[in-house]
Protein backbone atom coordinates (compact mmCIF):
# COMPACT_ATOMS: atom_id res chain seq x y z
CA UNK A 1 0.00 0.00 0.00
CA UNK A 2 1.55 3.47 -0.72
CA UNK A 3 2.33 5.83 1.94
CA UNK A 4 -0.03 8.46 1.12
CA UNK A 5 -3.11 5.44 1.01
CA UNK A 6 -1.99 4.38 4.55
CA UNK A 7 -4.42 5.61 7.56
CA UNK A 8 -1.47 6.39 9.78
CA UNK A 9 -3.09 8.45 12.61
CA UNK A 10 -6.06 5.19 12.59
CA UNK A 11 -3.57 2.78 13.26
CA UNK A 12 -1.97 4.83 15.33
CA UNK A 13 -5.24 4.93 17.72
CA UNK A 14 -5.25 1.27 17.00
CA UNK A 15 -1.94 0.11 18.51
CA UNK A 16 -2.27 2.66 21.61
CA UNK A 17 -5.65 0.56 22.22
CA UNK A 18 -3.95 -2.81 21.95
CA UNK A 19 -1.21 -1.53 24.47
CA UNK A 20 -3.21 0.13 27.05
CA UNK A 21 -6.58 -2.60 26.55
CA UNK A 22 -3.52 -5.20 26.87
CA UNK A 23 -5.04 -7.57 23.66
CA UNK A 24 -6.23 -7.72 20.66
CA UNK A 25 -9.70 -8.74 21.81
CA UNK A 26 -10.07 -6.39 24.26
CA UNK A 27 -9.14 -3.56 22.00
CA UNK A 28 -11.47 -5.11 19.14
CA UNK A 29 -14.56 -4.49 21.50
CA UNK A 30 -12.97 -0.97 22.48
CA UNK A 31 -12.33 -0.07 18.69
CA UNK A 32 -15.74 -2.22 17.54
CA UNK A 33 -13.70 -4.30 15.13
CA UNK A 34 -12.86 -8.28 15.35
CA UNK A 35 -9.88 -9.33 16.94
CA UNK A 36 -9.11 -11.07 13.44
CA UNK A 37 -9.21 -7.11 12.02
CA UNK A 38 -6.82 -5.54 14.68
CA UNK A 39 -4.06 -8.72 14.37
CA UNK A 40 -4.11 -8.23 10.69
CA UNK A 41 -3.44 -4.23 11.24
CA UNK A 42 -0.52 -4.98 13.52
CA UNK A 43 0.82 -7.14 11.25
CA UNK A 44 0.15 -4.38 8.35
CA UNK A 45 1.58 -1.95 10.85
CA UNK A 46 4.70 -3.73 12.00
CA UNK A 47 5.63 -4.75 8.28
CA UNK A 48 5.15 -1.04 7.28
CA UNK A 49 7.92 0.24 10.00
CA UNK A 50 9.94 -3.32 9.75
CA UNK A 51 10.03 -3.82 13.28
CA UNK A 52 8.20 -6.00 15.57
CA UNK A 53 6.41 -4.35 18.26
CA UNK A 54 4.80 -6.86 20.18
CA UNK A 55 5.61 -10.27 21.24
CA UNK A 56 2.38 -12.97 20.49
CA UNK A 57 3.99 -15.49 22.68
CA UNK A 58 2.46 -14.96 26.06
CA UNK A 59 -1.04 -14.90 27.31
CA UNK A 60 -0.75 -10.93 27.87
CA UNK A 61 1.22 -8.95 24.99
CA UNK A 62 3.92 -7.43 25.51
CA UNK A 63 6.13 -4.36 24.08
CA UNK A 64 9.18 -4.95 22.55
CA UNK A 65 11.82 -1.84 23.04
CA UNK A 66 10.79 -0.83 19.14
CA UNK A 67 7.14 -1.26 20.61
CA UNK A 68 7.80 0.81 23.44
CA UNK A 69 9.46 3.54 21.68
CA UNK A 70 6.62 3.70 18.83
CA UNK A 71 3.88 3.95 21.94
CA UNK A 72 5.01 6.95 23.62
CA UNK A 73 5.85 9.06 20.42
CA UNK A 74 2.26 7.66 18.96
CA UNK A 75 0.46 8.58 22.27
CA UNK A 76 2.05 11.72 22.15
CA UNK A 77 1.32 12.68 18.30
CA UNK A 78 -2.27 11.62 19.02
CA UNK A 79 -2.47 13.98 22.44
CA UNK A 80 -1.07 16.94 19.57
CA UNK A 81 -4.06 15.67 17.09
CA UNK A 82 -6.90 16.41 19.51
CA UNK A 83 -4.93 19.15 20.98
CA UNK A 84 -5.08 20.99 17.37
CA UNK A 85 -8.73 19.66 17.11
CA UNK A 86 -9.91 21.44 20.04
CA UNK A 87 -8.16 24.47 19.22
CA UNK A 88 -9.73 24.84 15.57
CA UNK A 89 -13.29 23.79 17.20
CA UNK A 90 -15.61 26.45 16.85
CA UNK A 91 -16.04 26.38 20.65
CA UNK A 92 -12.59 26.95 21.45
CA UNK A 93 -11.39 30.54 23.06
CA UNK A 94 -10.66 32.05 19.73
CA UNK A 95 -6.79 32.99 19.63
CA UNK A 96 -3.92 33.59 16.93
CA UNK A 97 -2.60 36.30 14.76
CA UNK A 98 -5.24 37.73 12.71
CA UNK A 99 -3.80 40.37 9.55
CA UNK A 100 -6.39 42.64 8.90
CA UNK A 101 -6.06 45.17 6.44
CA UNK A 102 -8.92 48.70 6.46
CA UNK A 103 -9.05 51.95 4.38
CA UNK A 104 -7.60 54.76 6.80
CA UNK A 105 -11.14 56.09 7.79
CA UNK A 106 -12.56 53.09 8.52
CA UNK A 107 -9.95 52.07 10.90
CA UNK A 108 -9.69 55.70 12.20
CA UNK A 109 -12.87 56.84 12.53
CA UNK A 110 -14.86 53.28 12.91
CA UNK A 111 -12.20 50.46 14.18
CA UNK A 112 -10.45 52.37 16.50
CA UNK A 113 -12.95 53.28 19.41
CA UNK A 114 -14.27 50.28 19.75
CA UNK A 115 -11.46 47.61 19.05
CA UNK A 116 -10.64 47.59 22.65
CA UNK A 117 -14.09 45.62 23.04
CA UNK A 118 -12.75 43.25 21.13
CA UNK A 119 -9.64 42.97 22.58
CA UNK A 120 -10.81 42.51 25.73
CA UNK A 121 -13.50 39.96 24.49
CA UNK A 122 -10.69 38.09 23.23
CA UNK A 123 -7.53 38.28 25.23
CA UNK A 124 -5.77 35.43 23.17
CA UNK A 125 -6.16 37.12 19.75
CA UNK A 126 -3.64 39.27 17.90
CA UNK A 127 -4.34 41.80 15.39
CA UNK A 128 -1.78 42.76 12.45
CA UNK A 129 -3.39 46.45 10.99
CA UNK A 130 -2.53 47.66 7.55
CA UNK A 131 -4.74 50.92 6.57
CA UNK A 132 -4.74 51.36 2.63
CA UNK A 133 -7.56 52.71 0.29
CA UNK A 134 -6.10 50.17 -2.48
CA UNK A 135 -7.94 47.45 -3.04
CA UNK A 136 -5.22 44.77 -2.05
CA UNK A 137 -5.00 40.55 -3.30
CA UNK A 138 -5.62 39.25 0.23
CA UNK A 139 -3.79 35.90 -0.91
CA UNK A 140 -0.64 37.74 -2.22
CA UNK A 141 -0.66 40.21 1.00
CA UNK A 142 -1.04 37.35 3.28
CA UNK A 143 -4.56 38.88 4.67
CA UNK A 144 -7.83 37.10 6.77
CA UNK A 145 -9.93 40.08 6.39
CA UNK A 146 -10.36 43.37 4.39
CA UNK A 147 -12.95 46.21 4.90
CA UNK A 148 -13.58 47.47 1.32
CA UNK A 149 -15.70 50.63 0.28
CA UNK A 150 -17.83 50.98 -3.18
CA UNK A 151 -19.07 47.87 -5.56
CA UNK A 152 -17.32 44.20 -5.39
CA UNK A 153 -16.12 42.57 -7.94
CA UNK A 154 -17.24 39.12 -8.60
CA UNK A 155 -14.83 37.05 -7.02
CA UNK A 156 -13.87 34.22 -4.23
CA UNK A 157 -14.38 36.10 -1.68
CA UNK A 158 -17.08 36.09 1.09
CA UNK A 159 -18.58 39.62 1.77
CA UNK A 160 -20.70 40.83 5.08
CA UNK A 161 -21.93 44.30 4.79
CA UNK A 162 -21.32 46.92 7.40
CA UNK A 163 -23.64 49.16 5.65
CA UNK A 164 -23.58 51.94 3.19
CA UNK A 165 -22.76 55.84 3.70
CA UNK A 166 -23.55 59.10 1.88
CA UNK A 167 -20.92 61.41 0.78
CA UNK A 168 -20.68 65.38 1.12
CA UNK A 169 -18.33 68.13 0.08
CA UNK A 170 -16.88 70.25 2.70
CA UNK A 171 -14.00 72.51 3.02
CA UNK A 172 -12.48 74.46 6.23
CA UNK A 173 -14.25 77.98 7.53
CA UNK A 174 -10.24 79.23 6.92
CA UNK A 175 -10.76 78.20 3.53
CA UNK A 176 -14.19 79.60 2.89
CA UNK A 177 -13.07 82.67 3.99
CA UNK A 178 -9.93 83.02 1.83
CA UNK A 179 -11.04 82.00 -1.68
CA UNK A 180 -15.21 82.10 -1.29
CA UNK A 181 -17.67 79.58 -1.09
CA UNK A 182 -18.86 77.81 -4.59
CA UNK A 183 -22.72 78.54 -4.84
CA UNK A 184 -22.72 76.76 -8.35
CA UNK A 185 -21.20 73.52 -10.18
CA UNK A 186 -19.26 75.74 -12.30
CA UNK A 187 -18.19 77.70 -9.42
CA UNK A 188 -15.88 74.46 -8.67
CA UNK A 189 -13.72 75.74 -11.51
CA UNK A 190 -12.00 78.42 -9.55
CA UNK A 191 -11.39 76.29 -6.43
CA UNK A 192 -8.52 73.86 -5.63
CA UNK A 193 -10.53 70.02 -5.45
CA UNK A 194 -8.50 67.65 -3.47
CA UNK A 195 -8.69 64.09 -4.78
CA UNK A 196 -7.47 60.52 -4.67
CA UNK A 197 -4.15 59.79 -6.40
CA UNK A 198 -5.55 56.28 -8.01
CA UNK A 199 -8.48 55.16 -9.82
CA UNK A 200 -11.97 54.75 -8.86
CA UNK A 201 -14.79 53.56 -9.87
CA UNK A 202 -15.98 57.50 -10.60
CA UNK A 203 -13.30 59.26 -11.72
CA UNK A 204 -14.44 63.01 -10.01
CA UNK A 205 -17.05 63.92 -8.10
CA UNK A 206 -20.66 62.98 -9.38
CA UNK A 207 -22.96 65.90 -9.03
CA UNK A 208 -26.89 66.14 -9.40
CA UNK A 209 -27.21 70.00 -11.96
CA UNK A 210 -31.42 71.95 -11.08
CA UNK A 211 -32.60 69.96 -14.25
CA UNK A 212 -31.41 66.87 -12.91
CA UNK A 213 -28.66 66.08 -15.20
CA UNK A 214 -25.56 63.96 -13.67
CA UNK A 215 -22.25 65.60 -13.88
CA UNK A 216 -18.88 64.32 -12.78
CA UNK A 217 -16.45 66.95 -11.68
CA UNK A 218 -13.40 65.97 -11.86
CA UNK A 219 -11.03 66.79 -9.17
CA UNK A 220 -7.92 68.25 -10.87
CA UNK A 221 -6.72 70.30 -7.51
CA UNK A 222 -3.08 71.00 -6.62
CA UNK A 223 -2.67 67.92 -4.04
CA UNK A 224 -3.79 64.35 -4.56
CA UNK A 225 -4.03 61.44 -1.29
CA UNK A 226 -3.89 58.01 -1.38
CA UNK A 227 -6.63 57.87 1.02
CA UNK A 228 -9.77 59.07 2.80
CA UNK A 229 -7.85 60.14 6.06
CA UNK A 230 -5.19 62.28 4.38
CA UNK A 231 -8.10 64.12 2.41
CA UNK A 232 -9.96 65.10 5.79
CA UNK A 233 -6.80 66.45 7.04
CA UNK A 234 -5.65 68.41 4.05
CA UNK A 235 -9.58 70.08 4.11
CA UNK A 236 -9.45 70.44 8.09
CA UNK A 237 -6.00 72.73 7.49
CA UNK A 238 -7.79 74.72 4.39
CA UNK A 239 -5.72 73.09 1.52
CA UNK A 240 -8.94 72.83 -0.63
CA UNK A 241 -12.63 71.12 -0.99
CA UNK A 242 -12.86 67.59 -0.28
CA UNK A 243 -15.43 65.54 -0.97
CA UNK A 244 -16.08 62.57 2.13
CA UNK A 245 -18.05 59.62 3.61
CA UNK A 246 -20.50 61.30 5.96
CA UNK A 247 -19.12 59.27 9.26
CA UNK A 248 -16.16 60.58 9.01
CA UNK A 249 -16.43 64.74 9.15
CA UNK A 250 -19.23 64.21 11.68
CA UNK A 251 -17.42 65.12 14.57
CA UNK A 252 -16.16 67.80 12.29
CA UNK A 253 -19.38 69.07 11.32
CA UNK A 254 -20.92 69.11 14.79
CA UNK A 255 -17.79 71.23 15.88
CA UNK A 256 -17.36 73.80 12.97
CA UNK A 257 -14.09 72.68 11.75
CA UNK A 258 -15.56 71.67 8.37
CA UNK A 259 -18.71 73.14 6.27
CA UNK A 260 -20.73 71.52 4.13
CA UNK A 261 -20.74 73.12 0.18
CA UNK A 262 -23.05 72.65 -2.89
CA UNK A 263 -25.77 70.45 -1.33
CA UNK A 264 -28.12 71.34 -3.09
CA UNK A 265 -26.20 69.28 -5.55
CA UNK A 266 -25.50 66.36 -3.82
CA UNK A 267 -26.96 63.45 -5.75
CA UNK A 268 -27.65 61.36 -3.10
CA UNK A 269 -25.26 58.57 -3.85
CA UNK A 270 -24.17 56.12 -1.39
CA UNK A 271 -21.27 54.02 -1.10
CA UNK A 272 -21.32 50.24 0.86
CA UNK A 273 -18.96 49.10 3.14
CA UNK A 274 -18.13 44.86 3.51
CA UNK A 275 -16.16 42.93 5.61
CA UNK A 276 -14.44 40.14 2.72
CA UNK A 277 -12.77 37.29 3.42
CA UNK A 278 -11.86 34.05 1.46
CA UNK A 279 -13.57 30.78 2.20
CA UNK A 280 -16.47 29.10 0.97
CA UNK A 281 -19.15 30.87 3.78
CA UNK A 282 -18.43 27.33 5.89
CA UNK A 283 -15.83 26.59 8.30
CA UNK A 284 -13.76 29.40 9.40
CA UNK A 285 -10.82 29.74 12.28
CA UNK A 286 -12.42 31.00 15.03
CA UNK A 287 -10.49 33.74 15.92
CA UNK A 288 -11.59 35.16 12.06
CA UNK A 289 -14.94 34.15 12.78
CA UNK A 290 -15.38 36.29 15.92
CA UNK A 291 -13.58 39.39 13.98
CA UNK A 292 -16.40 39.23 11.40
CA UNK A 293 -19.05 38.88 14.32
CA UNK A 294 -17.65 41.65 15.58
CA UNK A 295 -17.51 44.15 12.78
CA UNK A 296 -21.50 43.41 12.32
CA UNK A 297 -22.31 44.06 15.59
CA UNK A 298 -19.71 47.17 16.02
CA UNK A 299 -18.01 47.81 12.90
CA UNK A 300 -21.27 49.44 11.16
CA UNK A 301 -21.45 52.30 9.20
CA UNK A 302 -23.88 54.92 8.76
CA UNK A 303 -24.42 58.45 8.10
Amino acid sequence: MARGEVNRSGEMEVFVRVVEHGGFSAAARACRMTPSAVSKLIGRLEARLGARLVNRSTRRLQLTPEGSAFYERTTRILADLDEAERSAAAGEQPSGLIRFNTSASYGTHILAPVLSEFLTRYPAVTLDIVQTDLVIDLIAERTDVAVRAGPLKSSSLIARKLGDVGKLIVASPAYLQRYGEPKSIADLDAHNRLGFGYARAIQGWPLRAHDGSEVVVPTMGRVQASDGETLRQLALGGAGLARLATFTVRGDLAAGRLVPVLQEFNPGDRESFHAVYLGQGGLLPSRIRVLLDFLAERGKVGD
